[in-house]
């Protein structure tokens, strides 16, 4: 029976409006032909229903139904010309890097497998009897490949079909049996001997591991990029809102600045005009006394200059007498206004201020860095034996008052013990990212707390200091705290401290160490290149007759 394709043209199976192949055929009143969802989509988008070809017009939208017997003949008119293009493209000439058919004789046509037993390569159409004939189909097909010969055994013209283990070449070791007398078993002895297809499988199986290795990197290294992108990300988001409480804090700091010395001004300003308008009253009662004064005088120099003598006896006692000034002008001075006292009282004012708003930043600051926080637990095995460690790994004190050197509980010497200073480490390990944890250190009168590299001397007399692998800060003789830095650092500390925070951030090379109670900084050891892993890092320091015996405790943020 003859196919949809032999009997019907292509435009036959396309529809008009989409010009594809039909899909889901339905049929007009008029009896055209479209896919339904061309035709539906051409009627929603017209007012007026029309066939697109014969323009009849449709006063009511017609109800469609999918033609089965056209959608069928479409599904087969599709299916052979796929087979067609599938065809057409085996058949193409073969290009310059592909292999070529040996018997094609004008085109040479592309090669659809190579004969390891003909060493010879076929076309689709020159290969169709290696696949009907009997005695051909045995013959041992391959995906195509240029140099055939290299898939012949020189020494012995077989294809090779066999593979030595030992020797690690490939044989036609199966001829072997088939008398070949320029070949004896002698040559392969004690060799384990295996087909091909055998060795391939067991190299593909390897390949196979090694490929699931491959993906496994691959995918290690992807989630890696992710979690870089992701801190990134993070640290963009933490940049940008340090960024905005930096600009919030600052434009406060300046709005400050700028008021304080409006202020400053305005008060200097008034005080001298009050002082200005003090000395033009003084100046205008000296003028009036001026003015009489002068004319005193002049009523003076006129009479004593009379020649009346009677008179001037006579009007002598009242000249002399008459109006004098009664102010005391010695007395009188002009008070200077002390600016420099109200400059200094503005600037402690102001630094009252900034200090307030220093504290806002330092508390937006440690809110920020307590999301780091981490549950440490005190490690008994670095403990130094005197040290008394709770059952939960979260206090820690030293237990013994006067023999700093003995081990009286016989604990084993192992190499991360502390042996020479009452010490002890966290069991957590960070070697990147940030952490943060708090300690309560109140009702003690000395300490130490930080972070130690892994590599410290645990048995030895040295300092806390970041040469010997330690970043830490610490109370000595009840009031004295200090920065364990290169040299020491005395903190000024107002009030004595009761919980301390920790803060690392790895990467950046940063220890910062926060006073929880007042939310204050109190020290940050800066561009520190860390390479080791790091340790949270405890001592209590020695008990001191019992004046030093309350616990560092562990706690959590509130």
């Amino acid at each position: 029976m003859a196919s949809a394709s032999s009997l019907l043209s292509e435009e036959q199976f396309l529809c008009s409006i989409s010009l594809d192949v039909f899909t889901d055929p339905v049929s007009t009143p008029c009896g055209h032909n479209y896919c339904k969802a061309c035709i539906t989509q051409h009627w929603d988008t017209n007012d007026v229903c029309k066939c697109p070809l014969c323009n009849k017009t449709f006063y009511r939208r017609p109800e469609v139904f999918v033609n089965t017997f056209i959608s069928e003949m479409a599904d087969q008119f599709r299916k052979s010309v796929q087979l067609r293009r599938s065809r057409s493209a085996n058949r193409e000439a073969a290009k310059p890097d592909e292999v070529s058919c040996d018997v094609c004789t004008d085109t040479k046509l592309k090669a659809l497998k190579s004969c390891l037993v003909c060493l010879i390569s076929y076309c689709e159409t020159h290969l169709e009897l290696h696949q009907t004939h009997a005695g051909l189909k045995r013959h041992k097909l391959m995906d195509p490949v240029k140099n055939l010969e290299d898939f012949l055994c020189q020494k012995h013209d077989r294809p090779l079909e066999m593979f030595c283990v030992h020797v690690t070449q490939v044989c036609t070791y199966s001829h072997l049996k088939v008398q070949h007398k320029h070949v004896t078993e002698s040559d392969h002895k004690s060799h384990r001997i295996v087909s091909l297809e055998e060795e391939c499988e067991e190299r593909k199986a390897e390949l196979g591991k090694t490929e699931a290795e491959v993906q496994q990197m691959i995918q290690e290294r992807q989630e890696k990029i992710q979690e870089v992108k992701r801190s990134v990300d993070l640290s963009r988001k933490d940049a940008d809102t340090v960024i905005a409480v930096s600009v919030q804090v600052f434009t406060a700091l300046i709005s400050c600045i700028e008021r304080s010395q409006a202020e400053l001004i305005g008060v200097i300003e008034e005080k001298q005009k009050t002082t200005e308008k003090q000395a033009e009253g003084f100046i205008k009662d000296l003028q009036q006394e001026v003015t009489q004064l002068e004319k005193r005088s002049s009523e003076l120099k006129q009479i004593s200059h009379t020649e009346d003598h009677l008179n001037l006896l006579q009007n002598f006692t009242s000249i002399n007498t008459e109006w004098r000034p009664t102010k005391d002008w010695t007395k009188v001075n002009v008070h200077q206004s002390s600016h420099v006292g109200t400059l200094r009282t503005a600037v402690s004012q102001l630094e009252k201020t900034l200090s307030q708003d220093m504290k806002k930043l330092c508390d937006a600051e440690l809110r920020r860095i307590q999301k780091y926080e981490v549950d440490v637990t005190l490690d008994p095995e670095t403990a130094h034996p005197e040290l008394i460690l709770s059952e939960d790994g979260k206090q820690v004190s030293h237990g013994n008052t006067w023999n700093f050197m003995r081990n009286p509980w016989n604990l084993p010497d192992k190499t991360e013990r502390f042996s020479i200073y009452v010490n002890v480490l966290g069991k957590q390990i960070f070697s990147s990212g940030r952490f943060y944890y708090e300690v309560q250190v109140g009702g003690k009168t000395a300490w130490n707390l930080g972070v130690a590299r892994e590599s410290i001397d645990r048995k030895s007399i040295h300092t806390l200091s970041p040469n010997n692998g330690y970043w830490t800060i610490g109370l000595m003789n009840g009031n004295e705290y200090q920065a364990k830095a290169d040299p020491a650092v005395l903190l000024p500390v107002r009030e004595k401290l009761q919980k301390v925070g920790v803060f690392v951030d790895y990467e950046e090379g940063l220890v910062s160490f926060y006073d929880v109670e007042t939310r204050v900084h109190l020290y940050s050891f800066t561009g520190c290149s860390f390479t080791e892993k790091l340790f949270p890092f405890f001592s209590p320091c020695p008990n001191d007759r019992g004046r030093n015996s309350a616990p560092l405790i562990i706690s959590h943020t509130d």
